[in-house]
């Protein structure tokens, strides 16, 4: 998949239904001081940050429908898709408002 690169994460800004996404990083360490190694936290968790939202896209009637999340929600998320960005040494998704399976409440 390409990948975009930018200076800033604020240089970008989703349009329509898109929601911009940062996934939680695995834990290189558990919590009895054991490091895991690379093969263990190779793969991303299904857990996100947004971290910022389109309007919404308009529905079948022209009405827009706004996004269910908004900037600060942790999200879960589907094992594949999403649109990579890069950005400096952090990583970004971009995600549509109907790929993301669930808001976590805690």
């Amino acid at each position: 998949a390409a990948q975009a690169t930018f200076k800033s994460i604020k240089a970008v800004v989703p349009l329509l239904d898109r929601v911009l996404v940062q996934r939680f990083k695995p834990e290189t360490k558990t919590a009895a001081g054991i490091f895991l190694p690379q093969s263990a936290t190779n793969n991303p968790l299904p857990e996100a940050t947004v971290i910022a939202v389109g309007p919404g896209a308009p529905n079948k009637d022209g009405v827009v429908v706004p996004t269910q999340v908004k900037a600060g929600d942790r999200v879960l998320l589907p094992g594949w898709g999403g649109n990579s960005i890069k950005v400096g040494d952090e990583e970004y998704f971009l995600f549509k408002d109907s790929e993301i399976l669930a808001k976590i409440k805690e």
